[in-house]
Formats: C-alpha cells, sequence, structure tokens
C-alpha cells in the first residue's frame, strides 16, 4: 500500500453535508489579481493552479464586499451586486473540476474602511472609535444601518450560493461583525452593546439571516479570533462562549481560528498574519485549545508552512483542516507532490512575507505565482536540447539553471564562491531572516536531482565559458556595493563588509541607508549587538521604506529591542578625513539644514553596481551583443535570436543587470530560460 495513504494530511474531513478530500486548504485573502472588483481570469487562474495541485479547499475573496460602505481599501472583491454571480459560476466550476471545494468570504468592514475609496461614504461601526491602521473615524450605526447591513449579508451569501460555491465565511477580526463583539470598538448602551450576550447580538442577527437565504445543504463558516490577545479585548474565554451561541443554533458549520487583532500594522504582522519574524504555526496550542470546546470542525491558518507542522496539527487533533495558505503561494502543488512521494521537493515558504506587500500575490520564491496566465508553474520540455551556460549560482542564476534544466537543457553553473546563495548568504545574517536560505537550499537540491553540473571556487573568465561551446550565456553575477556619488565615497565601509566580518569597525559608527532595504538595519543590528555605538540614518520617512510593511514592522521592532534611534528625512552628501577619524556630512531636504557628525567608520548602503565585467567581455562573442528584446521578455516569448557560426545567445539578468530584489531576479530567470 502506498504509505501516503495512511497520512494524516491525505484522509477526508466531512464538514456539513460536504465531504473534503484531505485535510489542506487555502484560506481567504486579497490576492490583488481582481478585475473591476470581481475575480476574473487571472483571479481564477491563480486559485485554479493550487486545485489542480491537489488541495481539498480553497477559500478567495479575503474580503469580499456585500455594501457600498464597504469599500475597496485593500484589492477586495465586490459581490454587493448580481454582475459578480457569472463570474463566481465560472470561478465554480474550475475548481470542481478538480475535485476542490471552493468558498469566499464576505464582510463589510465597519470601521476598517477607507473614508475616501469608491464612493467617499462615511464609514460606520458600533461606535466612534478609530481604527489606526486605515484611520477612519467611523458613525455610530443606528438601527437602519444594522438592519440594511444584515440584509445585505443575507444577499451575497444567496449570490454565493447562486454562483455554485460550497459556501462562505465572515471574517470577525477587525472587521464589522467582529467590531461588535470586541470592548475596544463596541462601547454602545442599548441591546447591541456593554454584556457579552448583546455584543453577540448583531453577529447572530447577521447569521440568522444568512441561513435563512441559503438553507442547510450550504455550508456557512466565521473566520473567528479566538482571543485578541490583549486584557481589555475580548478574550479566549467569552469568545468560546460566543462560538457556543452559534453552535446551539446550529447557525455555523465551521469555525477557521485566527488570534488577535489586526487594526495596527504592529497587530497584522506579529499576531494575525506572523512572518519570518516569528516562530512557525505560533498559535496552533491556541486553535488547538478552542478546538476541544467545539462541536464542530475547526480550520487554522498562521504560518503553517511545512507539511510537517500540518502532520502534527491533523495528527494531534489541534485542528481539522491545515490552512497552508503562504505555503501554497510558494508552491501549488505541495499536494500532488505529496501524493507521488516527493514531498522533498516541495518549494518552501520561507515566511519573507513579499506576498503581502504592494505587489500580491508575487512570491519571493516563486515567480510564476500570481502570473498563471504568462504560462504557468510548468515549464515543459524544450523542442531541441541546448547548452546553456550560467555564470553565477546566487537566486537568479539558480533558478536560470534550474528553469533551463527542466526544459531539458545541458545547464552548466560556474561560481566564483565556494558556495551557492550570492547576497542572499549575507540577508541570513539578520537576526530573524535566517529561514531565506530555503530560497538557495531548495534550488540547490533540484540541480543536483536535474542532474546540473555546478562548479564552484570557479571565477569564469571568457574563455573558461567559450570553451564550454555555450548555445546561450545567461551571467547572473549580482553586483558589487555602490559606495555612492559623495565626495568621500572611498571613504565608506559597505554594509556587506560589516555583515560578513570582513571589516571591523571602530567604537561609534554612523550606518546611512539610502535604499530602505535589508542592508544597512542588518548591518546597524550587527553592529549594535557587538557593542558599537550606533547612529542610524535613512533618506526615507522611516526604515525599512522599500520593503512590505510586514518587514518594516519586523526592523522597527528590532530598533526598539536594540535601543537603536533613527534619524530620518537626511541625506549623506559627503565624507571626509578628519585624523583617524570620519567626518559625516548630512542634508536635510526639508529645512536646507547641513549636519555633521564625527564618527570611527561610516558604513553607507546605496544599494549595487552589476558585477558585469564578464558579461562586457563575453558581448562581442555573442550574436546579439548581449542586448535582450524587451518585447519579447514582458511578453514571454522567445527571444528572436538563435546562436551560429560559433557564436552564443547573452543575456544578463538580476543584480548583474541592474540593483534589485530577490523577486525580481527570479522573475528575470524564470521569463527568460522558460522560453530558451
Amino acid at each position: 500500500m502506498n504509505a501516503a495513504a495512511n497520512d494524516p494530511l491525505l484522509q477526508p474531513l466531512q464538514v456539513g453535508h460536504l465531504t473534503l478530500k484531505n485535510r489542506i486548504m487555502s484560506t481567504s485573502h486579497a490576492c490583488g489579481l481582481d478585475k473591476d472588483g470581481y475575480p476574473q481570469e487571472a483571479y481564477q487562474a491563480y486559485h485554479e493552479e493550487k486545485a489542480k495541485g491537489g488541495l481539498a479547499l480553497t477559500m478567495f475573496g479575503g474580503s469580499s464586499n456585500v455594501a457600498p460602505d464597504s469599500p475597496n481599501t485593500f484589492r477586495q472583491l465586490h459581490l454587493g451586486s448580481d454582475g459578480c454571480i457569472p463570474h463566481l459560476q465560472r470561478f465554480a466550476d474550475r475548481a470542481h473540476r478538480h475535485g476542490c471545494a471552493i468558498m469566499c468570504q464576505i464582510t463589510h468592514l465597519g470601521r476598517r474602511g477607507d473614508p475616501y475609496g469608491d464612493h467617499w461614504l462615511e464609514m460606520i461601526g458600533p461606535s466612534p472609535v478609530r481604527e489606526t491602521r486605515h484611520r477612519a473615524i467611523p458613525r455610530e450605526m443606528d438601527q437602519y444601518d444594522i438592519d440594511r447591513v444584515i440584509k445585505a449579508f443575507g444577499d451575497t451569501a444567496a449570490r454565493c450560493k447562486e454562483g455554485g460555491l460550497d459556501g462562505i465565511e465572515t471574517l470577525f477580526g477587525g472587521h464589522l461583525v467582529g467590531q461588535f463583539l470586541s470592548p475596544t470598538m463596541n462601547k454602545r448602551t442599548d441591546k447591541y452593546g456593554g454584556s457579552l450576550e448583546n455584543r453577540a447580538r448583531f453577529a447572530l442577527e447577521v447569521y440568522r439571516e444568512i441561513r435563512k437565504r441559503t438553507g442547510s445543504n450550504f455550508l456557512v463558516g466565521m473566520r473567528y479570533v479566538v482571543d485578541e490577545g490583549i486584557a481589555e479585548g475580548l478574550t479566549f474565554e467569552d469568545a468560546v462562549a460566543v462560538a457556543k451561541m452559534f453552535e446551539a443554533e446550529g447557525l455555523v458549520d465551521f469555525f477557521n481560528a485566527i488570534y488577535g487583532r489586526m487594526d495596527t500594522y504592529y497587530a497584522l504582522a506579529m499576531h494575525n498574519m506572523p512572518g519570518m519574524a516569528s516562530g512557525l504555526a505560533p498559535w496552533l496550542e491556541k486553535a488547538g485549545a478552542f478546538k476541544r470546546e467545539m462541536s464542530r470542525p475547526v480550520f487554522h491558518a498562521a504560518r503553517i508552512a511545512d507539511l510537517a507542522t500540518a502532520r502534527h496539527a491533523i495528527r494531534d487533533g489541534l485542528i481539522d483542516m491545515a490552512a497552508m495558505t503562504r505555503a501554497h503561494i510558494a508552491d501549488p502543488h505541495i499536494v500532488a507532490k505529496l501524493m507521488r512521494g516527493e514531498e522533498d521537493r516541495i518549494r518552501p515558504c520561507v515566511g519573507a512575507t513579499h506576498c503581502m506587500g504592494t505587489h500580491r500575490p508575487t512570491c519571493l520564491h516563486n515567480a510564476a505565482t500570481g502570473r498563471e496566465l504568462a504560462g504557468g508553474h510548468d515549464v515543459g520540455k524544450a523542442d531541441q536540447p541546448r547548452k546553456i551556460v550560467v555564470v553565477g549560482a546566487g537566486p537568479a542564476g539558480l533558478e536560470a539553471a534550474r528553469v533551463s534544466a527542466e526544459r531539458g537543457h545541458k545547464v552548466t553553473v560556474l561560481e566564483a564562491a565556494g558556495r551557492a546563495g550570492g547576497q542572499v548568504l549575507l540577508a541570513k545574517e539578520a537576526s530573524w531572516r535566517k529561514d531565506i536560505t530555503g530560497l538557495v537550499d531548495w534550488r540547490v537540491s533540484e540541480l543536483d536531482k536535474l542532474g546540473v553540473e555546478v562548479r564552484y571556487n570557479t571565477f569564469a573568465e571568457p574563455a573558461d565559458v567559450e570553451a564550454l561551446e555555450p548555445d546561450v550565456v545567461v551571467i547572473a553575477t549580482g553586483g558589487t556595493p555602490n559606495p555612492g556619488w559623495i565626495e568621500g565615497a572611498e571613504l565608506c565601509t559597505s554594509s556587506w563588509d560589516i555583515i560578513s566580518g570582513a571589516v571591523q569597525a571602530g567604537d561609534e559608527v554612523l550606518v546611512y541607508d539610502g535604499t530602505g532595504r535589508h542592508s544597512a538595519m542588518t548591518a546597524a543590528e550587527k553592529l549594535v549587538m557587538a557593542g558599537h555605538k550606533v547612529s542610524f540614518v535613512t533618506v526615507d520617512e522611516t526604515v525599512a521604506e522599500e520593503q512590505g510593511y510586514a518587514e518594516r514592522v519586523s526592523w522597527k521592532r528590532r530598533m526598539y529591542q536594540l535601543g537603536l534611534g533613527v534619524q530620518r528625512d537626511l541625506e549623506l552628501v559627503g565624507v571626509q578625513q578628519e585624523g583617524n577619524r570620519l567626518r559625516a556630512i548630512l542634508h536635510n531636504e526639508f529645512t536646507g539644514e547641513r549636519m555633521e557628525r564625527v564618527v570611527d567608520h561610516v558604513v553607507a548602503e546605496h544599494g549595487t553596481l552589476p558585477a558585469d565585467a564578464i558579461y562586457t567581455d563575453l558581448r562581442a562573442g555573442s550574436v546579439n551583443d548581449g542586448v535582450k528584446d524587451i518585447e519579447a521578455l514582458i511578453s514571454v516569448k522567445p527571444q528572436p535570436f538563435a546562436a551560429h557560426d560559433g557564436k552564443y545567445e547573452l543575456y544578463r539578468i538580476g543584480d548583474a543587470a541592474a540593483s534589485r530584489n530577490v523577486a525580481a531576479a527570479v522573475y528575470d530567470a524564470l521569463r527568460l530560460c522558460r522560453v530558451l
């Protein structure tokens, strides 16, 4: 018998009238792929890929608005009118053809909405208590508001049923239904406020209406905060008591347990949707305690990033469904690989939270995610095998080699260092970013399985490349620290030198961040931990300005833990020698003020410059002079060049082309090499 058949994760689960084929799901999230507020082609293809990959349930629409005064604030769907129904019907058909159940999360944002979004309507809530993150001060709802919102929930649930979905959930959390429950947001003195029973009244009325409109053969659940995590908020005991009210009336088929609040950036990034700075599955035990009190199935999502954690959660009865949402952004074929006995080939979610940033749902690890219409996740075999030489084994080079080998090409990688990784080897030195090495480790493992030759300690010269008689040469040599175009740049130390330990700094150090990326903060952290007196200066309004909000939160927390102060809005314009010390000259654009600071070392972060010497030397021997056809690249079509007469195609990717992030480097490699 196949050992996978006995895996706890592959056992079916009965939820209401529906049998889910295994115990792995993806929860609702705002993936950013909507069109006109509806889940159209790109949105559906993104979720269908996970259905193809074998998961039992995909949930979408985090969070789909039910009424006009719940505006589009973070790329939600609009399900408040019948125009959504045809899209839902096509969506449901696409999931069901793969044996995957599909549900939607519906909501009214209440105070969490943007009062200047969509129709510029006032926000509403149980009480006029402002939300820190989205900044609305809501109007207290009267009975008319309460009645119309209850009806809107019922109408939207009915549309979801007509759309062929298997069920819905509402989001309690910091959204309107949950705002009534929380004593921090509900200050009412009428029948909807005060006692726990009164605060639960609105939610119960919403669910009664949903049940009335959808019947018993349609699943109704709730993404439910089991503990707000603050003494003055909704406690675990009160959350259990309210949940039992819903069970007693038969209003819910499942609970989707979450922890904490989401009304500040900190709460969202550290509690509600934790990333790399948190341990794996930090709220699993809390979800397990909640499940022990309930008679309905309990789902849970919060950094269940790997199958070992998910298997533990199911095997030990902590939850009934393991929600691996971000893990499926990294690899939508998790279940299929598990069933084939290829668990070791699953691309791991490293918790970088890039998918939660501005360009969602782009994954730092998997550039195909969210771009399914541009080719999907399987690259396919090339018509004719070719010889590919990749110079550099950082993320870009490793991805170029992996994709080319998957295409059936003969690939050789030349790497100057003794191990793969490039700048990732520096990135992992930050105290909370050690898991970032998963980007490299997985690719190295894949290259080994694909039979790719990687030659380490090989500082490639043009003759080394040409001796391999390549058809295509991909330069992925990364970059070198950019000292910046300032007077005295040669006196500065790079953040790389500090992070790697190549330079031992003096007692007083000024760290200047001119990019808003990770490097300067990592260098500053290392210096403070080593006992140096550090002044941190940034040209931006805040630290880690270029990062997503979750990464910014992690760095801000780390700053406070270290007692590291920050001076903002200052540009480093020069460095001068002063005896055996350095004078840093800073400029404040807002005031025009010139400031000076005398320190032992100035660490200046200005990103990188391409390490492209070998690219320049190889151009003459290439058929394309090292130029990429941009239109072909962005449309993922083959480059209009062909090796001939001993000449090769030559391309550069990642930081060897320009200073960007890992996601860009991996995307460069994928879209170029998947059509070689």
